[in-house]
């Protein structure tokens, strides 16, 4: 399985700002720190926004943060929800043209181990990802 960039850039983004706690961040200095695109991180910024998993203020002085708890951040459920439009195979679609889909025992199987990939992911909090705060924030703040 393979998770979309913008998933990845999203998941930085949360790490990022767990790092930082209460402090406001930008997404200039996010897109800086990882070296990645400031034009995707506002997409991204924007997505997570909408959520309701970070806060963002306008003007200056303004910046983002983590609107929830790391703790009660569940890494499963974002990246489901972020990747809920993609699908694995085309066979996963309602327009799908394989000749063998009607019968086809691999669907169930992928099915099965996407199911489970996620399920897996819903075992951690975006606090689980930082625990090593010390070492990520050695690398990114620096």
């Amino acid at each position: 399985m393979r998770l979309a960039t913008f998933t990845d850039y999203s998941l930085r983004v949360l790490i990022f700002l767990a790092l930082k706690e209460d402090e406001l961040s930008t997404v200039a200095e996010i897109a800086d720190k990882y070296q990645i695109s400031k034009n995707h991180l506002v997409k991204v910024v924007h997505k997570l926004s909408t959520l309701k998993i970070i806060d963002s203020f306008k003007g200056k002085g303004g910046g983002i943060s983590l609107a929830i708890s790391p703790e009660d951040i569940n890494v499963g459920k974002i990246v489901r929800e972020l990747e809920k439009d993609s699908l694995l195979l085309e066979c996963f679609g309602s327009s799908s043209e394989c000749k063998i889909n009607p019968v086809c025992k691999m669907k169930a199987a992928l099915r099965q181990a996407e199911n489970n990939f996620y399920n897996t992911l819903e075992e951690y909090s975006l606090a689980d990802l930082t625990t090593n705060q010390r070492q990520l924030s050695s690398i990114l703040f620096s």
